[in-house]
């Protein structure tokens, strides 16, 4: 079974398992997903079947404490690892967070700039963004200097390129195409 598949299974478990229980799992275990993932000495015991379970186990657990992570989250996270499936978690955690978005009515978008704007511009992007697609908006903000100017907003696997760069870009090819 691919990792995506075993990834969107235990995401949509954990989820309902979120709306029956009323607790929100999802930021526990993005919290656990985070530090699991930026922690390659983690990864290395908690995925090692060579260690002793039982001193995985504590390790699972004083990070588990660390973040916060109890009940139905802590659970969640000792079946993945009893299963061998840490590995998936960081998709796991990305997929939950989708699912309780879309729940929400919630859409994440990605307004790249080549420097960061005054908050009155996120504000009215964010604004646009949701009057066209009728839905609330979460915007995270990036920088990217290679952009010279405008910006870049993605909306799931969409993108609006407003920057000087895509306009250089598209510029480069027309030419070509026409000297072709």
């Amino acid at each position: 079974m691919s990792e995506a598949t075993v990834a969107e299974r235990y995401a949509r478990a954990i989820f309902e398992l979120s709306t029956e229980t009323g607790q929100d799992l999802v930021r526990p275990i993005q919290a656990f997903a985070d530090v699991y993932k930026g922690s390659r000495e983690l990864r290395s015991v908690l995925d090692n079947p060579l260690i002793e379970r039982s001193k995985r186990d504590a390790v699972l657990e004083e990070v588990a404490a660390r973040v916060g992570l109890r009940g139905p989250a802590l659970n969640a996270i000792r079946l993945l690892a009893d299963r061998r499936k840490l590995r998936a978690l960081p998709e796991i955690a990305r997929r939950l967070s989708r699912l309780a978005d879309r729940h929400a009515g919630v859409v994440r978008a990605t307004v790249t700039s080549a420097v960061r704007l005054p908050d009155f511009v996120y504000q009215r992007i964010e604004q646009e963004l949701s009057n066209a697609i009728g839905r609330r908006i979460l915007l995270e903000r990036r920088e990217d200097p290679s952009l010279i100017g405008g910006v870049v907003t993605r909306i799931g696997d969409n993108i609006i390129d407003g920057s000087i760069r895509g306009r250089l870009a598209e510029v480069e090819r027309r030419l070509l195409a026409q000297s072709a």
